[in-house]
């Protein structure tokens, strides 16, 4: 039987195994070193207590003590607020926007080709080149900084290394033209940070 999360002394976190935007939020978790209860749920059958908790039964969900948040771009800037050491976004309100707004694009021009490839059928194969495209033609966002749009790791990578991670479980092939985007996650996957936030599936995505 799964503890009621609003009774916990410590974030509970109900997450999938494989989804990119679950695996966003674990990695700023991991960023920050937060200690949370990580609760993996079958997004088939979501347990009664997300029910409770989250009205769309959806992942990820984040319950911190009466305060439950289950928007993924809200919980991110939530948990970055929360604990704000080290700080995922930078302090100036332009470059905030910038990459609030790199945030939406993504989800809205990169994740639907993930999701359409995990779920396979005919669409598969022009999922993989759709995203293959977007990918490249994000290039020069590679290439400006050590990190996505930032000298720094911020939220944004929270969102994109989980898309790089995945690319050999996708079959998506950048081939030398994409090494940049391939040498930004190797920067990233060997982090201790990003090594605790994946999950057992995600770590065979990659083997």
């Amino acid at each position: 039987m799964v503890q009621s999360a609003r009774s916990r002394t410590v974030l509970a976190l109900y997450t999938t195994a494989t989804d990119v935007q679950c695996h966003r939020v674990r990695l700023v978790l991991a960023a920050k070193g937060v200690t949370y209860d990580r609760i993996e749920v079958n997004p088939l059958k979501p347990p009664e207590d997300l029910l409770d908790l989250n009205p769309y039964g959806g992942t990820p969900t984040l319950a911190d003590r009466d305060l439950v948040l289950y928007d993924t771009a809200v919980v991110c800037e939530y948990l970055d607020e929360r604990y704000p050491h080290p700080p995922l976004m930078p302090i100036d309100p332009l470059s905030r926007a910038r990459l609030r707004l790199a945030c939406v694009r993504i989800e809205l021009d990169w994740l639907p080709h993930i999701q359409a490839i995990a779920e396979g059928g005919k669409s598969v194969d022009t999922a993989r080149k759709q995203l293959r495209e977007q990918l490249l033609a994000s290039l020069p966002l590679f290439k400006a900084s050590k990190f996505f749009l930032n000298a720094e790791m911020s939220l944004a990578d929270c969102l994109v290394a989980p898309v790089v991670w995945r690319l050999p479980w996708l079959g998506v092939d950048l081939g030398r033209e994409g090494k940049p985007i391939l040498d930004y996650g190797e920067r990233l996957f060997h982090s201790q940070g990003f090594s605790r936030s994946l999950t057992a599936e995600e770590r065979v995505m990659r083997a």
